[in-house]
């Protein structure tokens, strides 16, 4: 991600996911460094995950601008994000059973 201020806007380069080991992963993807309902808009150069897939977080943080691609982007991102709800939405179950195995409340 890059932020980028003209003028009086701000606009975000590439929102995306941050994928490694789950711990740091969580913490990298929960925040953003600057306030997302502050931000104009959102410029993607294509739809994998590590360039939009925070997109969502975003938008549940406060953004409501718009969201610049080219269509082909558009539209295979609207299938990415989907794809990695469904992922994120497993491996949450995964992580809430073996949590619950060790008397520990679920992450969802």
């Amino acid at each position: 991600m890059y932020l980028l201020s003209v003028n009086d806007q701000q606009i975000l380069l590439e929102c995306g996911l941050f994928q490694g080991r789950r711990e740091e992963t969580i913490e990298r993807n929960r925040s953003f460094s600057f306030d997302p309902s502050k931000l104009s808009a959102v410029v993607l150069s294509h739809a994998h995950i590590d360039h939009c897939g925070n997109l969502p977080n975003l938008v549940r943080q406060g953004f409501s601008g718009n969201i610049y691609s080219t269509f082909a982007t558009r539209d295979l991102a609207a299938i990415m994000l989907a794809d990695s709800a469904h992922i994120q939405q497993y491996d949450a179950k995964f992580v809430s059973r073996k949590r619950a195995k060790k008397g520990l409340d679920p992450v969802l």
